[in-house]
C-alpha cells in the first residue's frame, strides 16, 4: 500500500494532542534550550548532521504555541524512522506525525516545520523526499504570504544556488518542498509563487556539476509548476535566453551508470517531451528502436500520473499518489518470467495481477492491495495479496538490484528472486490468502509506484541477468506481437490532441470512449460505461455512489436496433 495513514484517526488524535500542547510545552522549552545561541544537532543512524546555514527563529520570534526548533527536528526524523513500519491504509498514524500536524496548523508552525525539513532530512535517506511531501500533503493549505515569507527566509536566488553547492541536503529538500507548494497551490497562488529568485534558484541548479539530487527535484519542482499554464510559459521563455537549453544536456544522461543522474535524463526527456518542447528536437517517441520489443507497460491501461519512457520499459512516478500499471500481454497458463530493474530504492508494489486487479492510486491501493494480484515490496520487505502483508527477511533492496518475478500456473506459485537469490516461494502467501482461488488466468506483469520512485523492466526482449535454473520458463517478448502503432509512446499533448479529433460514438463508454456502454451501475443505475472501465470503478464517477452491482444493459445503438425490428 503506498497511503498508510488514516486520516479520520488522525485528527482525533490531532486534537487530542493539541489539548496537551500548552501544559507540555512550558517544560519542553524549560529544559536546555538550544535555540537562542546554539545550531540545531541531529544524530540520524549514528552520524551527526549539523546545519550551517539555515537560520533559525529566536525564542522571542516564536509563538508560546510552536515547539522550538530541536523539539521539531527530533519529531521529524522520528516520523522518517517509522514510516516504513506503516503499511496498513487503517493504520494508526505515528505519535509523531499527529504532533506535527498540529504544530503546523498555524501559520509559524508550518514554516519552522517546512524549515526542519529542510535542515535535518538526510540526502541518502531514499523515503526522505516522500516524507517532506507527505507531511506538507496532508498539512492546512499554506496562505500565499506564508508562501512568500518561506521564500525569502530561504532567500531563493541563482546566488542561493552556488552558495548552496557546500550543502546538497538541504539545497535537494528545498527543492523537494518547492515542488509539493507548487502542487498544492496550483493556479494564481501558484503563479506568485514562481517568482524571478524562484526560478533563478531552480534553473541555475540544473547545471551538470550540481548534486545529482538536487538537479533531479528542481526538474520535478519545475515540471509541478508548469501545471499552471502561465507558469509554464514562463519557464519556458526562460529557457530559450539560454544560449543551450540545459535539458537538452542532462537528456544525455538516460542510462548513465549512476542511478541518480539515469532519473535526472529520464525526467528532462520527459520534460522536453511533454512541456518544455525545444524547436527543432525530435520527440523522443520517434528516435526510439522498437523492433525488437514485443510488449511494453500499457499506456492504456495504466493510472493518470504514471511516466513511461519512450520504449515501453521503464516508468516513474513523481506524484503524490500510488500509480499502477500493468503490461500489455496476458498469460493464461505455463510458466513465465521477467525481471524488474530497481533504479529508486523506494516503495515500490512489483509483480503480478489480473484484468480484475483494481488501481485507486488516490487511495493508495495498487498492486498486491487485491485478492486477484500478489507483489514484493522490497523497501519494506513485504509480501503483498490483497492489502495484508507478510514479511521476509533480506536486506532493503537497492538501485541496480534485479527483481526476478515468476508465475507457475501448473503448480500453481508465484516465486521472487532479487539477484537471483529466491526470496522463499510464496506458495505459502499465495495458499494463505487465496490468490490461485481468485484467478488461475488471466495475468500480467504488475507494478505500483510511491512517490519519486523508478524502475526498469525486461519482458524479454535483451537477456536476462538472473533467469531461473530449476525450471523451464516463457517470456513475454517470444509469444506476444504489438502493432507498430501501439507501439508509440505519445507525449500526453499530442495523445490528447488526437483524442480530440476522434469521432465518438453516441454510444461509446464515457470513459475511454472506445468500446461501446454496456454497463449499468446499481444502485445509482448510471450507465454510460463499457465492461472494461466497469472493472476498475468502486464507486460512481457521476454521484460518487458506493457500486454494489455491475448490470449489463443495452447500448442506444442496440436499443434503436431493437426497436426498429419490432
Amino acid at each position: 500500500m503506498g497511503s498508510c495513514l488514516c486520516k479520520e484517526k488522525k485528527r482525533r488524535r490531532r486534537r487530542r494532542w493539541s489539548d496537551e500542547q500548552q501544559q507540555q510545552q512550558q517544560s519542553v522549552d524549560d529544559q536546555a534550550d538550544p535555540c537562542d545561541s546554539r545550531r540545531p544537532v541531529s544524530s540520524i543512524s549514528g552520524r551527526l548532521i549539523i546545519d550551517h546555514e539555515l537560520p533559525l527563529p529566536t525564542r522571542t520570534a516564536r509563538t508560546a504555541a510552536v515547539p522550538c526548533p530541536l523539539t521539531i527536528d527530533h519529531l521529524v526524523l522520528e516520523t522518517l524512522s517509522v514510516i516504513r513500519t506503516l503499511v496498513e491504509n487503517e493504520q494508526e498514524p505515528p505519535a509523531s506525525m499527529i504532533k506535527l500536524h498540529v504544530i503546523a496548523d498555524k501559520e509559524e508552525g508550518w514554516l519552522a516545520l517546512v524549515t526542519s525539513m529542510v535542515r535535518v532530512i538526510p540526502l541518502e535517506d531514499p523515503l526522505g523526499p516522500a516524507v517532506i511531501t507527505l507531511l506538507l500533503d496532508d498539512c492546512p493549505l499554506p496562505t500565499r504570504e506564508s508562501v512568500l515569507r518561506l521564500a525569502l527566509l530561504f532567500n531563493l536566488s541563482a546566488e542561493r544556488s552556488e552558495e548552496g553547492r557546500r550543502f546538497p541536503m538541504q539545497q535537494r529538500n528545498i527543492c523537494v518542498v518547492l515542488g509539493c507548494i507548487a502542487e498544492k497551490m496550483a493556479g494564481p497562488n501558484s503563479i506568485a509563487i514562481l517568482t524571478k529568485g524562484t526560478l533563478d534558484y531552480l534553473i541555475t541548479n540544473l547545471k551538470e556539476d550540481m548534486n545529482p539530487s538536487v538537479i533531479l527535484f528542481s526538474l520535478v519542482a519545475l515540471e509541478k509548476f508548469a501545471q499552471t499554464t502561465e507558469n509554464k510559459m514562463t519557464i519556458q521563455r526562460y529557457l530559450k535566453e539560454y544560449e543551450t537549453n540545459p535539458l537538452l544536456g542532462l537528456e544525455q544522461w538516460i542510462g548513465n551508470p549512476d542511478y541518480v543522474k539515469r532519473q535526472v535524463g529520464f525526467c528532462a526527456q520527459w520534460c522536453l517531451d511533454n512541456l518544455f518542447l525545444v524547436e527543432g528536437r525530435p520527440f523522443s517517441f520517434n528516435c526510439v528502436d522498437l523492433s525488437n520489443i514485443n510488449v511494453m507497460l500499457n499506456t492504456k491501461d495504466v493510472s493518470e500520473y504514471l511516466k513511461i519512457s519512450p520504449n515501453g520499459l521503464e516508468a516513474r512516478c513523481d506524484a503524490f499518489s500510488f500509480e499502477s500499471v500493468r503490461c500489455t500481454f496476458q498469460v493464461d497458463e505455463g510458466i513465465w518470467y521477467y525481471e524488474a530493474e530497481i533504479v529508486t530504492p523506494g516503495v515500490m508494489q512489483i509483480g503480478w495481477a489480473t484484468r480484475d486487479s483494481t488501481f485507486l492510486n488516490h487511495e493508495g491501493y495498487g498492486i498486491g492491495d487485491d485478492e486477484f494480484s500478489l507483489a514484493y515490496d522490497g523497501c519494506r520487505q513485504l509480501f503483498w495479496h490483497n492489502a495484508r502483508c507478510e514479511a521476509q527477511s533480506r536486506q532493503c533492496w537497492r538501485p541496480g538490484d534485479i527483481l526476478g518475478c515468476l508465475l507457475d500456473l501448473e503448480k500453481p506459485e508465484i516465486c521472487f528472486y532479487v539477484n537471483g537469490q529466491p526470496l522463499g516461494s510464496s506458495t505459502h502467501v499465495t495458499s494463505n490468502n487465496n490468490v490461485f482461488k481468485s484467478a488461475r488466468s488471466g495475468f500480467f506483469a504488475a507494478a505500483s509506484f510511491m512517490s519519486f520512485q523508478q524502475c526498469k523492466f525486461n519482458f524479454g526482449s535483451s537477456a536476462f541477468k538472473y533467469p531461473p535454473v530449476d525450471r523451464k520458463f516463457k517470456s513475454f517478448n517470444d509469444h506476444a506481437h504489438l502493432d507498430a502503432e501501439d507501439k508509440k509512446i505519445l507525449p500526453r499533448h499530442i495523445r490528447l490532441e488526437q483524442l480530440r479529433k476522434l469521432s465518438v460514438r453516441d454510444d461509446s463508454c464515457t470513459l475511454c470512449f472506445d468500446d461501446y456502454a454496456s454497463v449499468q451501475l446499481t444502485p445509482c443505475g448510471h450507465r454510460g460505461f463499457c465492461g472494461n472501465c466497469a472493472k476498475q470503478l468502486a464507486e460512481c464517477p457521476m454521484c460518487r455512489a458506493t457500486i454494489k452491482e455491475k448490470q449489463p444493459c443495452e447500448s442506444e445503438r442496440e436499443a434503436d436496433k431493437r426497436a426498429g425490428e419490432t
